[in-house]
């Protein structure tokens, strides 16, 4: 039997905005149960430590119908020296669908690969696409639109920047990365922005010159310095993006109706001001909270094909 996975954002492909406009739709009929989903079970693998990504996956299938179990590998047998392959056969024996949070993708690529079952990639070290789902449900509630504007990203080329080119160029948004030399985004992630943006009209850039990033753009967007298990490089990285801040003075060089992004945690006096997280442009607790939606549309779409 065929079934999806949503591994890459690019798993939705020409998708994507079908799977948007259904988590807009979920969140106007908040606890309404979906057909696909009741009576179902997802299985939750966190390898990593959470808050957003658990919340939302465990209550969106409860208002859908459905039920979730946590599933910490350190209470598995996973953790005890079982293959990822045998427990992708034996969970998907049991569950309808599959979340893993791991911290490597090779991991969620085997368990989807193995599993009978479609399976989330609730982030890995290479992407996160329940987040850039959320991500642009916001932008189209805010803009009303997604192609025709400039997405700004300003901080740390990690997992999170490898779904904002992917996202931006399937959906014709300009995108412009801004890291300090030496933590550019993957080189391979860029080349597929540019390949599928040279089919939507997204133009990709990359530089080192956050004000240039900035300039005229319609979303300004951060993450953390230090991704979880970089703990080690913590007082060394701050040092190095001291300057890649998103402040009052940055954020002066894009539009004036721009709105600021964060995917939190954030840790504020870092990577983005209080003055600019609080500011009437941040849209990040309406992000947190399309969290929800968006893993709705996710569990939804992916049980209903």
């Amino acid at each position: 039997m065929f079934k999806k996975d949503l591994i890459s954002i690019l798993d939705l492909g020409d998708d994507f905005q079908e799977v948007i406009n259904l988590g807009l739709k979920l969140k106007r009929s908040r606890y309404q149960p979906h057909e696909a989903v009741q009576g179902r079970s997802l299985g939750m693998i966190f390898e990593k430590s959470s808050t957003r990504t658990r919340v939302s996956l465990e209550t969106a299938m409860y208002q859908l119908g459905g039920n979730a179990i946590y599933l910490n590998p350190n209470d598995m047998q996973m953790g005890r020296g079982e293959t990822v392959q045998d427990t992708a056969k034996v969970l998907s024996g049991m569950l309808d669908i599959i979340t893993y949070r791991a911290f490597r993708h090779e991991n969620v690529e085997t368990l989807a690969k193995h599993s009978s079952v479609p399976v989330i990639n609730a982030l890995d070290d290479r992407e996160h696409p329940l987040q850039l789902i959320a991500d642009f449900m916001t932008i189209a509630e805010k803009k009303n639109r997604l192609d025709g504007m400039k997405f700004a990203y300003v901080g740390d080329g990690n997992n999170m920047v490898n779904s904002i080119l992917l996202a931006c160029s399937m959906t014709g948004m300009d995108v412009s990365i801004a890291t300090p030399k030496g933590f550019e985004p993957d080189k391979d992630f860029v080349q597929k922005a540019k390949a599928i943006g040279a089919k939507t009209g997204s133009k990709i850039e990359t530089t080192t010159d956050s004000v240039k990033a900035v300039t005229d753009a319609d979303i300004v967007y951060t993450d953390v310095w230090v991704s979880m298990g970089q703990e080690k490089e913590k007082e060394e990285k701050e040092k190095i993006f001291r300057n890649y801040q998103v402040n009052s003075d940055l954020v002066s060089h894009a539009r004036k109706d721009y709105i600021f992004m964060h995917c939190l945690p954030a840790h504020r006096g870092l990577e983005v001001t209080d003055e600019v997280a609080d500011s009437i442009n941040s849209v990040i607790f309406q992000e947190a909270e399309n969290r929800l939606h968006s893993a709705k549309a996710a569990i939804a779409y992916l049980l209903s094909h």
